[in-house]
């Protein structure tokens, strides 16, 4: 239960962008990509904006000018119906464009993303001589049965190396992996890509306590934690200061208005100036103004 309060999809986004950095300005993205006027929309809408741009990333390798990726997190189910069902969303990106075969069917491709691989679906592959070829670690090409171009990326099978952010969408990982991303996080210097990974890092974090829990007692790691988060940490820090500067305000207005309301007592005033007085002098309502009497 426990798996659904963490924001995977979000920190996948994040991922995807961090995957292709070097090609992102040859690329568009779409998150939650609405297909119709209906609620029914894909994890992610990858666009080339030229379409004969090469993508460095083995992951867009397969990539052509519109391309579908779903992504399962780690308890999510990735079988047979979810293959036919990402390849239908593809059919349904081509039928609703704005005209008629505006999207060529071999300019789509579709993805399939999850951290395990999904033997349930692999062993219907092979049942049904569907062929799968795997040409980069972790990426099997789907041959068969399809109509666009269709890849199946197995997080935990790819290079580590390569490919940090999505194999950092797991809660399964170890003491190294979570010190290297901290030390790959921890030597960004760019605005952007620290933003997308600080919401990789959160997610992995909130996945994986156990680890972060033995990496606190590592004083180099800690320190490193703590500059990566300090933009959190100075947001909850400025959360607390403007609570208190509230609750204070709070309390001088309360003491001005409970002044005013003896003194125009002592004055002989009726409750109804003493509302008035008390609603020119602070703004409030007059029903709460009434509540001072």
């Amino acid at each position: 239960m426990e798996d659904t309060k963490i924001q995977w999809h979000a920190a996948f986004v994040s991922a995807m962008n961090l995957e292709l950095a070097q090609n992102r300005s040859d690329l568009i993205y779409h998150k939650e990509y609405n297909l119709n006027t209906k609620p029914l929309e894909v994890d992610l809408l990858v666009i080339k904006k030229e379409s004969d741009i090469q993508i460095t990333n083995e992951i867009g390798k397969l990539f052509r000018g519109h391309n579908i990726v779903e992504y399962k997190s780690p308890q999510d189910h990735l079988n047979i119906d979810t293959f036919y069902k990402a390849g239908a969303y593809a059919s349904l990106y081509k039928a609703y464009g704005k005209t008629v075969d505006v999207y060529s069917a071999a300019d789509i491709t579709v993805t399939m993303i999850r951290e395990a691989r999904p033997s349930g679906m692999f062993g219907y592959f092979k049942e049904h001589n569907i062929m799968c070829t795997n040409p980069y670690k972790g990426i099997y090409y789907v041959k068969k049965s399809v109509l666009f171009p269709t890849q199946i990326i197995v997080t935990k099978e790819l290079s580590t190396e390569g490919h940090v952010w999505l194999k950092a969408l797991s809660s399964q990982m170890k003491k190294e992996q979570m010190r290297n991303l901290l030390e790959k996080i921890e030597a960004m210097n760019q605005k952007q890509d620290r933003e997308l990974a600080d919401s990789i890092l959160q997610v992995s974090i909130s996945a994986n306590k156990q680890v972060v829990e033995e990496l606190r007692g590592d004083e180099t790691m800690c320190q490193a934690l703590l500059e990566i988060m300090e933009p959190e940490i100075n947001k909850i820090k400025a959360d607390v200061r403007e609570e208190v500067t509230k609750e204070v305000t709070r309390e001088a207005t309360m003491k001005g208005i409970k002044s005013i309301v003896a003194v125009l007592r002592d004055c002989g005033q009726g409750d109804m100036e003493i509302i008035k007085a008390i609603v020119k002098e602070y703004g409030v309502s007059s029903d709460e103004a009434a509540d001072y009497l």
